[in-house]
């Protein structure tokens, strides 16, 4: 089971963050005393909505930064729910109660990941530029997203870089459901999260002043201003 950080003063309320940025710096403070230029770790942010939080935190540690591309397999008729979460590297996660409660056939299934995998082709195309995938072998992984809800996209990414060796797990959110914490509990080595909610009904937006969704233009914008591409040769 991990071992959870939070704060108490921010337990249970909402829009406790100006943005995703100050919610960065938060999370920043709170992993500082372990993690800053701590050997043989990276961060891997979620896009789109964990960029900027994951830029904060590697620039605030002095850590390495990269990506990791999960995308939540969508409700044919909501684009906003998701049944699961697959990852770049085919990693697939169903939260099967939820596609039993929704009636789901097979065929049905198939053909949401089969669009989410095109989804996701596009954005390491535009996101990664070809730039390879770093090698987590032996290391210690802070996986960073804007805040979790259900956990499942969270989860995905996480039996991903687990299948890639690394050493030591940790999952870093601003905000998230109570349950969505314990969901990920078991599978990771500790969580950082500032403002856990308790309650039937959780929106990510809710600890947030200023929340919109970020495009993939401002994601593309601030991986350029972070020369998240200047080091890689195969830059386009």
């Amino acid at each position: 089971m991990a071992r959870i950080y939070v704060n108490p003063a921010l337990t249970n309320k909402v829009f406790v963050f100006k943005d995703r940025w100050e919610a960065g710096a938060v999370l920043a403070e709170m992993l500082r005393e372990k993690y800053e230029g701590a050997p043989e770790t990276i961060v891997l942010a979620i896009p789109a909505g964990g960029v900027p939080v994951g830029l904060v935190i590697a620039k605030e540690l002095r850590l390495p930064f990269d990506l990791l591309i999960v995308r939540k397999i969508h409700f044919p008729d909501n684009p906003e729910a998701g049944f699961g979460a697959i990852t770049f590297d085919g990693e697939v996660l169903l939260n099967e109660e939820l596609v039993a409660y929704a009636g789901l056939d097979e065929s049905t299934i198939e053909r949401q990941i089969a669009l989410e995998k095109k989804d996701l082709a596009e954005r390491e195309r535009l996101f990664r530029r070809g730039k390879p995938f770093p090698d987590l072998s032996g290391q210690t992984v802070i996986l960073v997203d804007d805040g979790l809800a259900s956990g499942y996209t969270m989860l995905a990414a996480v039996k991903s870089v687990a299948k890639r060796g690394a050493r030591k797990i940790v999952v870093a959110v601003p905000t998230a459901s109570e349950r969505a914490i314990k969901q990920l509990s078991p599978f990771v080595d500790e969580i950082y999260c500032p403002n856990v909610r308790s309650g039937a009904f959780f929106a990510v937006a809710d600890a947030y002043q200023n929340w919109y969704d970020l495009s993939r233009e401002e994601v593309m914008a601030l991986l350029e201003e972070a020369g998240y591409f200047k080091s890689f040769a195969g830059r386009s």
